[in-house]
């Protein structure tokens, strides 16, 4: 089983042997346009920060708590098998959210960067199904903890099932597919409120083995990544020098998605860091980047020489 650890700082700054002798990156968008433009063989990885302009919040969270739980303590097989109701809600509430955002400027340039560079891969940790909204080609793309909008059997029977657009997953979970104005608060939020009496029975089970119960297709804490997608992601990476990396919207602090920014290192690659948040400069060395702001913001713009002007909607200008 995979173990996973986080850390405020990032990666490459714990596990580089000259961190400490780094100096401050660049941040000239042309130059960075420059390199990409002339870059055959980009990887990315993507995080939290990509949807934040869609309106979604981090997974754990800028809002704290949810009904007085730490979103990450209900992301474990355990806390499923305490109770699946509650779990189910959360979940049901995070999929309503995710169906209801709209895939914004930044989804959309790294989908058309894609189309335009057969070298290109995409990895993301984000399971809100925003990237595949907006077109991103599925060969270059891996979500790395899975998808919100997939279902499977927690009994592990072996079924399946992706794209699942129902909202709520079953009528017993529709207080989680409530809408209310932005002036009130939605009563499953409410932890004054106590949450829908809900019998397990009436969950969404399996079809195919009729026992187990349907859960989120999600990576949940404890859980190892897919193995076959980890082989995928190391072979490309093993097939040739890397021009560029980006990482946007992440702290990279959770392994194993953060060690690709290592291994993209180790084939060449230079590091280009886009986020708000100044400290996640720390480490980078004189050769790489950081571009501070949102990608909604900046990725329109650094691939511009690549994939044309886009407007505010996301659709490339003359296309």
């Amino acid at each position: 089983m995979t173990r996973s650890f986080t850390s405020r700082r990032p990666y490459w700054t714990r596990h580089t042997a000259h961190a400490q002798t780094t100096m401050a990156p660049r941040t000239s968008i042309d130059e960075l346009k420059e390199l990409l433009e002339s870059s055959t063989r980009i990887l990315a990885l993507c995080g939290a920060g990509l949807s934040a302009a869609s309106g979604l919040p981090t997974f754990r969270g800028a809002g704290g708590l949810w009904r007085n739980h730490e979103p990450t303590s209900l992301a474990t097989p355990d806390a499923f098998e305490d109770d699946p109701v509650l779990v189910s809600l959360f979940y049901a509430w995070r999929k309503h959210m995710a169906l209801k955002a709209q895939p914004n400027a930044g989804h959309f340039a790294l989908a058309e960067l894609a189309k335009r560079r057969e070298g290109f891969l995409c990895l993301t940790q984000n399971v809100d199904g925003l990237s595949p909204r907006a077109g991103h080609p599925a060969a270059q793309l891996r979500h790395l903890h899975g998808s919100i909008l997939d279902v499977k059997c927690f009994e592990e029977c072996g079924y399946t099932e992706q794209n699942n657009l129902s909202d709520p997953p079953c009528p017993a979970l529709a207080a989680a597919a409530a809408d209310y104005p932005p002036d009130l608060t939605l009563p499953l939020l409410d932890p004054n409120v106590p949450t829908p009496e809900i019998d397990v029975e009436d969950l969404p089970h399996c079809p195919n083995c009729k026992n187990g119960l349907l859960r989120p297709g999600v990576v949940w804490f404890g859980e190892a990544l897919d193995e076959l997608m980890l082989m995928e992601v190391d072979n490309w990476i093993a097939r040739g020098k890397i021009d560029l990396m980006l990482v946007i919207g992440t702290a990279a602090a959770v392994y194993p998605a953060a060690g690709y920014t290592r291994k993209a290192q180790r084939r060449g690659a230079v590091v280009a860091v886009v986020n708000p948040d100044a400290d996640s400069a720390e480490g980078l060395m004189r050769n790489d980047f950081f571009l501070q702001g949102g990608a909604a913001e900046i990725l329109p713009r650094l691939f511009e020489g690549v994939i044309g002007k886009m407007d505010a909607d996301g659709k490339i200008v003359g296309a």
